[in-house]
């Protein structure tokens, strides 16, 4: 019997070690994993450049508190500002810490130029920033937030509902925030026109654009952040999972505008932005930041995509639709899900569900295009062994 409570419907299984895409179960068999700790060992497992990283901050020091510098925060800082939209960031342990804080950022900005009022964030219906009281409330989702009472400040309107979104902005609307691509949610990608209406639509009504990119962000797209190729410069930006690489790390990057409100005593964290982890991240931005890193992610999942489609021709009865962008992969299906997962996993390729019946895909970064024709191979066979 488990310790552990049964706030999680566990799969039977257990690993001993990973390497690069592969995990290996204490039974000793070998698995594809394109779960990847959901989208979060963005280089894979045991990734060399890491362990490193870790190993040889391990001897300096782990952990102070921030009521000190920390030279690698400092550090990590100044890679994602010069990269980014960004003029100043807050380092968090995960991405829901990094949803309250982009949450609290809006609403103390407003509060700070003498609108105490303006508190409330419009979000997308059945979308998903977090499992904190205020994430889950944030994320509109009745199967969430049932059983939990009620916290306030949130509006919700329907992925895609133009006129639905822009009626329930009100006076006292802080910011707009929404997933750039929809993961739990269905792997829905929010497209580049759009965003750009949305920029558009805050500048007119003078509230905040904040765009989570907690799943989608750190290269998953093919891109640093899923928003670039729109060319829109958000707010307030959210991020975890993969600028980690598997070790916790959750930021939130700001604007000059509306840290201005963050000033001392408006926010902290024990553990967030501690020099382990800073170390790990700082190798990571390296990484993938790195041009040719970025063309391969690209190419990798071109190939990976139009692969998939051509198992739906073949099986179009069973495969609806294959969503998504850059390695952060949908594929919604006509069967059952959990029948489909549980064939992938007996055929050794680990996946994870999503929203409206879709089958979730997350490779690392850096898998091998050898590997994507495993998977491609797997999911074909259970397509047929379905049929």
């Amino acid at each position: 019997m488990s310790a552990l409570a049964k706030n999680y419907n566990r799969k039977n299984i257990s690993f001993k070690k990973g390497k690069g895409s592969f995990l290996y179960s204490t039974n000793g068999k070998k698995y594809l994993d394109f779960v990847q700790g959901i989208a979060v060992n963005c280089l894979g497992h045991s990734n060399p450049e890491l362990v490193k990283a870790i190993n040889d901050q391990s001897k300096k020091v782990w952990h102070v508190s921030n009521a000190f510098r920390i030279p690698e925060g400092e550090k990590l800082a100044k890679k994602i500002v010069k990269k980014t939209f960004a003029n100043s960031v807050i380092f968090q342990n995960s991405g829901a810490e990094a949803t309250e804080v982009a949450i609290k950022v809006a609403r103390r900005y407003f509060y700070s130029i003498g609108k105490p009022k303006k508190t409330r964030i419009l979000c997308i219906k059945n979308s998903f920033h977090g499992r904190t009281l205020a994430a889950i409330f944030a994320s509109g989702s009745k199967k969430m937030t049932e059983g939990f009472g009620n916290v306030g400040g949130f509006d919700h309107f329907a992925f895609g509902d133009h006129n639905s979104l822009k009626k329930k902005i009100t006076k006292n609307t802080a910011a707009i925030m929404v997933e750039t691509i929809m993961g739990e949610g269905g792997i829905k990608v929010i497209p580049d026109w759009c965003l750009k209406d949305l920029r558009k639509l805050c500048d007119k009504k003078n509230i905040l654009l904040i765009l989570d990119e907690v799943q989608c962000g750190i290269g998953r797209s093919g891109d640093f952040f899923a928003f670039e190729r729109s060319k829109v410069k958000p707010d307030i930006v959210p991020i975890a999972k993969g600028i980690g690489g598997g070790f916790p790390i959750g930021a939130v990057l700001m604007n000059k505008k509306v840290s201005s409100g963050m000033v001392p005593g408006t926010h902290g964290s024990t553990f967030g932005g501690n020099p382990l982890a800073m170390s790990v991240g700082n190798k990571v931005i390296d990484i993938i930041t790195n041009k040719k890193f970025l063309n391969n992610v690209k190419s990798l999942s071109k190939y990976f995509l139009l692969n998939l489609q051509k198992i739906k021709d073949k099986y179009p009865n069973i495969i609806k639709q294959i969503r998504g962008k850059g390695l952060l992969i949908g594929i919604q299906l006509y069967t059952d899900q959990s029948f489909f997962i549980k064939k992938l996993m007996e055929n050794r390729l680990l996946t994870i569900r999503a929203s409206e019946n879709v089958v979730r895909i997350l490779p690392p970064l850096n898998v091998k295009k050898t590997e994507i024709d495993l998977a491609l191979k797997i999911i074909n066979k259970v397509c047929k062994d379905i049929k």
